[in-house]
């Protein structure tokens, strides 16, 4: 009797940073995005992005594999800048597979927009207060996400000792002994599950790639 392998669980969370990309009409730095794709997994993971709208950008490598606790950058174009196309919310979608068994183990929709103007003009109108009631909550939550994030970045620069801190602590964490090792002389207590140590690893790589950027 041949004993079973093991199987990759069909569901998995994809990380893909941003959430969502905004393309401005008249601003030429903005009509190129990068979205970044993380594998926090113990093994690779072919991924490959679909678009709603495929006519109006041009994606730089769609299909690919990503090593194990490996992170790749896609390049994304939008290729029909006209007014008409400005205001329309369009999708990708990142699906993943287990390499080599091509397995589906997880998708991310990430929102694409190209609003008219640049940056700059974008924001500097004060429009009616009564008009924010109009807003639709998703787009009232999204522009509250844009502010965080610019937050967020500033924080890291300033305090990167905190991202060395953590990581100090991931590593720690990951030398400590998996559950299950009976022969090691560390107290039971100290002993880590597997999922515990991956989450570990998964933030030991978000704080490493942080660091190196910085």
């Amino acid at each position: 009797m041949q004993p079973q392998l093991a199987v990759t669980p069909r569901k998995l969370p994809v990380f893909v940073f941003p959430q969502s990309v905004t393309f401005y009409l008249d601003d030429q730095s903005t009509h190129k995005q990068i979205l970044t794709l993380y594998n926090p997994y113990d093994f690779a993971v072919k991924f490959k992005v679909l678009c709603t709208a495929p006519d109006k950008y041009k994606v730089v490598d769609p299909e690919g594999t990503i090593k194990s606790r490996c992170c790749v950058d896609i390049v994304i174009r939008h290729t029909a800048l006209m007014i008409a196309n400005c205001n329309t919310i369009d999708k990708f979608r990142i699906k993943m597979q287990e390499h080599p068994t091509k397995q589906a183990i997880g998708k991310r929709d990430v929102e694409a927009k190209l609003i008219s103007g640049t940056i700059e003009t974008a924001g500097r109108g004060t429009p009616d207060p009564d008009s924010f009631q109009q807003f639709p909550a998703n787009e009232q939550r999204q522009q509250q996400s844009y502010a965080l994030i610019a937050q967020n970045r500033t924080i890291e620069r300033e305090t990167n000792y905190v991202a060395l801190v953590a990581g100090l602590i991931c590593i720690v964490g990951l030398l400590l002994p998996t559950q299950g090792e009976s022969t090691h002389p560390v107290p039971d207590y100290l002993h880590l599950s597997s999922h515990f140590k991956l989450i570990l690893s998964f933030v030991l790589g978000m704080v490493t790639i942080n660091v190196l950027r910085l």
